[in-house]
């Protein structure tokens, strides 16, 4: 069965050892150039997140993140167009065909940590917040807007506030 994409452009993966400068830390790496139109209209209900954001505020158990922490370094680019999200950050090129909430329409690519561990997420839109659920974990990463900025909320593990900086 075909999955659903959002827009025309053909959904895209993490390339072998992430994007860039594979010689660099994944957090040093340039973004790739953009994938999806801009001026693509959004669904209805689905909150505008699009932007390049880089952390200000890093969580961990509630407390701030010592200054080594690697997520310091983070910075994302999220492009949006219909239903569908690409995120792009830590060398990692998560595209979610449709946010419908099916495995079948969502992520199909690898984890950041080792860019070979095999990822499937299903995705939705709920009250203005992105919420992703990876298959077989007992665990949601959600994304949303507070004012000016992006908040990233690994389940239990950090919530990190981004600002934008493109």
């Amino acid at each position: 069965m075909e999955r659903l994409v959002s827009s025309n452009a053909p959904t895209v993966y993490t390339p072998v050892g992430g994007y860039g400068d594979t010689s660099l830390n994944r957090y040093l790496r340039d973004l790739p150039p953009q994938i999806l139109d801009d001026n693509e209209a959004l669904a209805d209900g689905v909150p505008d997140l699009r932007g390049t954001w880089k952390v200000a505020e890093l969580l961990v158990n509630g407390v701030a993140a010592p200054p080594d922490h690697h997520l310091w370094n983070h910075f994302e680019r999220i492009e949006q167009s219909g239903n569908r999200v690409i995120v792009l950050g830590g060398g990692v090129i998560h595209d979610f065909a449709s946010c419908d909430g099916t495995l079948e329409n969502g992520l199909h690519d690898v984890m950041a940590i080792d860019f070979s561990t095999p990822l499937q997420v299903s995705a939705t839109f709920e009250d203005g917040v992105l919420i992703m659920r990876p298959h077989g974990m007992p665990v949601e990463v959600k994304r949303w807007l507070e004012g000016d900025q992006l908040v990233w909320e690994y389940s239990i593990a950090f919530t990190a506030r981004l600002n934008r900086i493109a």
